[in-house]
């Protein structure tokens, strides 16, 4: 293998990036400030109109603060996907509530509202779908099942920058979304995440909670955290906010190539009224998917990620919430599912050889 790997993964930090943190340093005005409010009013405008945005330090605080501020707290259930990362999980379990999961459907690998129904209990305060890869989950479903219980709606938005359900963003479905600005994510803040917020209620909620419970210095209201975001990251964050529809687009295009030309796997569905922004680009392989992978990197130099291998309910931070749990679409997924890079920055050499790849990969294995 002579070729450079292509990576699953690849930030885009330019020119403008630096000048933006090279302005913030000269200012003299670095921790929380000017920018980060900036940040979000721009980030509201973009992303989800209408909705009031606060910015603070990380996808998992903004899930962990969302749902303190909507009131999620001992004794609670929430019920969740076990297919995601842990901080989905994490986040209502730090609150001292109990995360529930539930199964996802097969074709989107997003929460299934019938695994949700089954797992309401008297406890069930609130259901928190993630639109995983960047496809929205069955958000008017799970609305329906919401309202006729009674129960709070959340979205774990952290892939889904710029995705939309019968024209309507995610993040503007629930109490609260959250976006995550991790490096790898559609857009960056350097770190970071941005909560959008349904009412005055749980945006000041949030804002308190970021900042020790207080608005004004000294102040403090309630017991609260410091997750601020700082004028540094914002400032990265802006900038990439003016890049991130023309990085979805590219990212949809390279789908489209992908889904014409692969061979021998199952290329990712996307349901009717749906926008799909490719976070990830997750097939299903047939037979060894673990061998299929180390192929494509080791024989091909084509990099590919496996999101995720274990499902939360058999972490082992997370298993005691849920003992002798049986989600088959969940763990069917997570012994199949290979994401292929999809990212702004490959060439159309790139995507030749990715398609390559997984063409003679998946017919050496038929």
């Amino acid at each position: 293998m002579t070729e450079d790997l292509i990576p699953a993964a690849r930030p885009i930090i330019g020119d403008e990036e630096r000048a933006a943190v090279d302005r913030v340093l000269r200012s003299g005005m670095i921790a929380q400030g000017p920018e980060v409010a900036a940040f979000e009013s721009e980030f509201a405008a973009e992303l989800v109109t209408g909705r009031t945005c606060v910015a603070v330090n990380s996808g998992t605080s903004g899930l962990h603060l969302g749902l303190l501020a909507a009131g999620v707290g001992p004794g609670d259930e929430v019920i969740v996907p076990s297919f995601t990362f842990a901080a989905t999980g994490n986040s209502v379990a730090l609150t001292g509530a109990t995360p529930v999961f539930a199964d996802i459907e097969g074709t989107y690998f997003n929460l299934d509202p019938a695994g949700v129904r089954a797992a309401i209990t008297d406890r069930t305060k609130g259901i928190m779908p993630v639109h995983l890869y960047g496809h929205p989950a069955a958000m008017t479903e799970l609305r329906a099942i919401a309202d006729s219980y009674g129960l709070r709606l959340f979205e774990d938005a952290a892939q889904a920058h710029g995705a939309t359900l019968n024209g309507a963003p995610v993040g503007s479905f629930g109490d609260f979304g959250m976006f995550s600005l991790y490096p790898t994510k559609n857009m960056t803040s350097g770190e970071g995440g941005m909560v959008s917020c349904a009412t005055d209620e749980i945006a000041r909620n949030v804002r308190l909670l970021r900042n020790q419970g207080m608005e004004k210095q000294y102040a403090n209201e309630v017991i609260g955290f410091n997750a601020r975001m700082t004028d540094i990251h914002a400032a990265i964050g802006r900038v990439q906010l003016t890049k991130v529809g023309g990085w979805t687009r590219t990212r949809q295009a390279n789908a489209a190539f992908l889904d014409e030309n692969l061979e021998g796997v199952l290329t990712p569905a996307v349901a009717e009224g749906a926008t799909h922004v490719y976070h990830q680009y997750t097939i299903r392989v047939p037979g060894d998917r673990d061998a299929f992978a180390t192929a494509l990197r080791e024989e091909h130099a084509v990099g590919c990620g496996v999101y995720y291998p274990i499902p939360n309910h058999r972490l082992e931070s997370l298993k005691g919430y849920a003992p002798g749990l049986d989600l088959p679409e969940t763990e069917k997924a997570a012994r199949e599912v290979i994401s292929l890079p999809v990212h702004p920055s490959l060439s159309r050499q790139d995507l030749d050889r990715i398609v390559t790849a997984v063409n003679t990969v998946a017919k050496a294995g038929a």
